[in-house]
């Protein structure tokens, strides 16, 4: 299998990643940070993995996309699936002062992931099968003070991702929405953790398996999708006084 994981150094990229190592899968990995994406290359390779190739980039330089992604192509000879797994966690008090901070946040997490997604689509769509799995969030279900930047990023690549598949379908491409809640890693050490807090590793494998049985859209926990159903039932008139 021919895999392109885009955002690879991500604690939940890097599980899955294992996973198809140690089926023997081909990988190409993207990510900021070379010197971290090198140790992931070596990583996967002890694992078992054919071959993996790497390339470091600012996923935010939106025209390098179609470069990039023709150069994991080539490197692979082909492409089976994509996993879409970059992002930030913004400050949203921040970008409640700063437009500036606010559209960065918005194209780190929402813009970058729609112009990759609308490259790799016609890729798919043209090949007439594969998969294409992006994390999304819960936090995009529903818009709340605490994080409605984020959410806004993460909501609008939801609506796209339903568009892609709907579009897709009839191509024999599967297009998988990966909800997560809170996930114990880097990005969220600020963030007292609890019983709602997942890790990375059992992220990573229903992830994987996400990927090779494709669904539409997976909660990952699952105990988040009533969880989020419950929210969006809310009417706004109620839901405009909770503190979320």
């Amino acid at each position: 299998m021919k895999v392109l994981i885009i955002g690879a150094t991500s604690n939940m990229a890097q599980e899955t990643a294992k996973f198809f190592a140690q089926e023997g899968a081909q990988l190409y990995l993207v990510g900021r940070n070379g010197e971290k994406l090198q140790a992931v290359w070596n990583d996967l390779l002890v694992r078992g993995a054919k071959h993996v190739d790497w390339t470091a980039l600012d996923l935010c330089l939106l025209d390098r996309h179609e470069h990039l992604i023709k150069t994991a192509i080539t490197a692979l000879q082909g492409l089976d699936a994509v996993l879409i797994a970059h992002g930030t966690l913004g400050n949203q008090k921040a970008c409640e002062q700063s437009v500036p901070e606010t559209i960065k946040e918005l194209t780190t997490n929402s813009f970058s992931t729609i112009s990759l997604l609308t490259i790799l689509a016609n890729y798919f769509e043209q090949q007439g099968k594969g998969t294409i799995a992006v994390i999304s969030s819960v936090a995009g279900d529903r818009g709340r003070q605490s994080n409605y930047v984020y959410g806004t990023a993460k909501g609008s690549v939801t609506i796209f991702l339903q568009g892609l598949r709907n579009r897709l379908t009839k191509s024999g491409v599967s297009v998988v929405t990966i909800k997560p809640g809170f996930v114990d890693t880097p990005m969220t050490a600020h963030i007292k953790k609890n019983a709602l807090f997942a890790k990375p590793e059992t992220m990573g494998r229903q992830i994987y398996q996400a990927m090779k049985r494709p669904h539409n859209e997976v909660y990952l926990p699952s105990f988040w999708q009533p969880i989020m159903m419950l929210l969006r039932i809310i009417p706004e008139r109620l839901f405009k006084h909770l503190r979320l």
